[in-house]
């Protein structure tokens, strides 16, 4: 029997302030005609800017951090960025795996 948590789930994912989606940012910023090799420089550079200061009073999310880049700022949409930090990319083929792992049942 698997017992899952979706609240603690959700609660462990944010905690990192959006770090999880730098994945996906980095794809959003090529599309988007930004060079792969200057798009990684801008996810790593805000991506440690969040890390470094997660949990401290001037934190800022991953999404602020990015936002704020005029690197970013310059070339991609807010909602670029919104739907690549989106939780529902991770969740498209969820029902697949779950028969892979689990069965039809």
């Amino acid at each position: 029997k698997l017992t899952v948590y979706p609240d603690q789930m959700a609660a462990n994912v944010e905690s990192l302030g959006g770090v999880v989606h730098s994945g996906e940012v980095l794809l959003a910023l090529t599309r988007a005609g930004i060079l792969r090799e200057d798009a990684y420089s801008i996810v790593q550079r805000n991506a440690m800017a969040t890390w470094t200061k997660l949990g401290k009073p001037d934190a800022k999310t991953f999404r602020e951090n990015l936002l704020a880049d005029p690197e970013v700022a310059g070339h991609v949409l807010e909602e670029v960025i919104d739907a690549a930090m989106s939780s529902r990319i991770h969740h498209v083929h969820i029902e697949t795996i779950f028969k892979r792992v689990f069965g039809d049942d």
